[in-house]
C-alpha cells in the first residue's frame, strides 16, 4: 500500500510502459471488482477529435450556475495531474488520489496475472474516476471526456443520460482508421441504446456514420449544423459573441470568455446539451444560468493568454484540424501582428502538415522538444520546415528565453502543438 501521494502517482505513471491497448474488457473486470461504480452516477459522455475539453467546460459551468455539483473526468492535464478528476472545476486532493489508488491496486495486481493482461495508465485513472464519483453522493452530474476514440475507450463502460460528439478529424489514425468514415465509426461507438446523441460534426460522410449508428440503437439524434443556425458572430477582445437559433428557441448575443472561432460551435453544442437535459427533466437550467455559465467557463491551454509582455498565447492544437482553427483565429484577431510560433509535437502526429499550415501565418517558428516518451526531437521538426526564420532547441528551458527576446510591441507569441508540451511551457511561464 502507498503511504504518500508521490508513491501512488509514480505507480500510475509506471503503467505507461503498457502503452495504449484499446478495449474495455479490462475495465469491465475492474468495475466488477469495485461493485460497479459506473452504474451509480448520472453521467454525460463526450467524444470528438477536437473541442471535447471546451465543450465539457461549458456544460459544467452552466450546470454549476444552475446550482448543481458537477464532476469532470478529462485528459490530459494542463496544470496538475489531479485535475483529471475534478468537482466544480477544483481538482481532488493528493490524499483522495492516494486512497483511490490503494483501493484499486489489489484489483490491478490480480488483473495483471490474467489472460486480459495488465491495465494501462489511462484505464487505472479512469477506474479511479468512476470509484471517486460513485462514492460522492453530493455530485449531481459527472461529465466524462473520452481519451482516444470512443468505442474501445476506457470511459465507454459509462451508462450516460446524454452523449455528444464534438467533431471528427484526422487524429490517432494508426488506431482509429485512415478515413473520416472509419474515425467517425469509432467515435460513434459511444452511442448507447435509447440514449440521446448530439453532435457538431460537419462532414456529411462522418455525420451519416453517426446517424446510422444512432438509428441502429434507437438513440434520439440531433445535428447542430442541420437543425440550428449560428449568426451575428463576432470576435471580442476577451472571447466570442454569437447568436444561436435552435429548434426550441432563440439565444441572442451569447458570449464566451474562451477565444477562438471554434468556441462558438463548442458553446452551441453545450447549449443543445442543456436543452436535452431540460427536456428529459434531468436538470433545470434557466436561460440566465446558461448565459452566465457560458461567460464564466474557463479552460486552460485553449488560446489562453498567459503573459502580457510580449503577449503569449497557449493553444493545444495537437492535430491538423486544430492547427487550421488556430490559424483562422490568428488571422481574424492578429492579422496586423508579427506572429512568432513555438511548436512541439508528438512523433505520431502529422507534424509535417501542421508545420506547413503554420508557415502561412508565421513570422518565425521556434521548434522545441519536451519530456514525454513520444515527443518529437526539435531538430526533426526544424528539418520539416521550409520557413527561413526558424530556430530549434532540444532544451525546453530555453523556450522562455526565446519568448522573452521578442521585444517588438507589434509581435505576439503562440505556443502550440502537443497538450503535453503546452502544459510544460505553461508551468515555466506561470511559476
Amino acid at each position: 500500500m502507498f503511504t504518500t501521494y508521490e508513491e501512488a502517482i509514480s505507480w500510475i505513471h509506471g503503467r505507461l510502459k503498457f502503452g495504449v491497448k484499446p478495449g474495455i474488457e479490462r475495465m469491465k473486470r475492474l468495475m466488477k471488482g469495485l461493485e460497479h461504480p459506473e452504474k451509480k452516477i448520472r453521467a454525460l459522455h463526450v467524444a470528438g477529435t477536437n473541442g471535447k475539453g471546451s465543450t465539457v467546460a461549458f456544460i459544467r459551468s452552466f450546470l454549476q450556475e444552475a446550482g448543481y455539483s458537477v464532476g469532470t473526468f478529462t485528459s490530459p492535464f494542463i496544470i496538475t495531474f489531479n485535475e483529471r478528476i475534478s468537482v466544480n472545476g477544483s481538482p481532488i486532493s493528493d490524499g483522495e488520489w492516494t486512497m483511490l489508488v490503494n483501493e484499486i491496486k489489489p484489483l490491478v495486481d490480480e488483473l495483471d496475472q490474467t489472460e486480459l493482461g495488465p491495465p494501462t495508465e489511462f484505464e487505472i485513472i479512469t477506474a479511479c474516476a468512476f470509484l471517486y464519483f460513485a462514492n460522492h453522493s453530493s455530485v449531481d452530474f459527472v461529465i466524462f471526456e473520452t481519451g482516444l476514440g470512443g468505442r474501445y475507450d476506457s470511459t465507454n463502460i459509462v451508462e450516460p443520460i446524454l452523449t455528444a460528439i464534438t467533431s471528427i478529424g484526422h487524429d490517432h489514425m494508426n488506431i482509429l482508421g485512415n478515413s473520416i468514415e472509419e474515425i467517425a465509426g469509432e467515435k460513434a461507438g459511444i452511442i448507447k441504446a435509447g440514449i440521446p446523441i448530439i453532435t457538431a460534426v460537419a462532414q456529411r460522410e462522418a455525420l451519416r456514420v453517426i446517424q446510422d449508428e444512432a438509428a441502429e440503437k434507437s438513440a434520439p439524434f440531433q445535428s447542430l449544423h442541420e437543425t440550428c443556425t449560428l449568426f451575428d458572430e463576432e470576435a471580442l477582445s476577451s472571447g466570442e459573441r454569437f447568436s444561436l437559433k435552435t429548434g426550441e428557441k432563440l439565444y441572442e448575443e451569447m458570449q464566451t470568455s474562451l477565444i477562438g472561432t471554434h468556441q462558438r460551435q463548442n458553446a452551441s453544442l453545450a447549449i443543445l446539451a442543456a436543452e436535452w437535459l431540460n427536456r428529459q427533466k434531468q436538470a433545470g437550467i434557466s436561460d440566465a444560468a446558461l448565459r452566465q455559465g457560458l461567460k464564466k467557463a474557463a479552460w486552460p491551454g485553449r488560446f489562453e493568454l498567459v503573459k502580457e509582455n510580449p503577449p503569449v498565447y497557449l493553444d493545444g492544437a495537437h492535430n491538423k484540424e486544430g492547427i487550421d482553427k488556430l490559424i483562422e483565429t490568428v488571422k481574424q484577431r492578429f492579422g496586423d501582428k508579427k506572429v512568432n510560433i513555438v511548436f512541439g509535437a508528438l512523433k505520431d502526429k502529422p507534424y509535417y502538415e501542421m508545420i506547413k499550415a503554420m508557415e502561412e501565418i508565421a513570422h518565425s517558428i521556434h521548434f522545441a522538444s519536451f519530456d514525454f516518451p513520444r515527443a518529437s526531437l526539435a531538430k526533426d521538426l526544424y528539418d520539416a520546415s521550409d520557413i527561413c526564420n526558424k530556430t530549434w532547441d532540444e532544451d525546453p528551458d530555453h523556450v522562455i528565453k526565446w519568448i522573452e527576446s521578442k521585444k517588438d510591441p507589434n509581435e505576439i507569441v503562440v505556443v502550440t502543438g502537443s497538450l503535453y508540451f503546452i502544459s510544460d511551457i505553461r508551468k515555466r511561464i506561470i511559476s
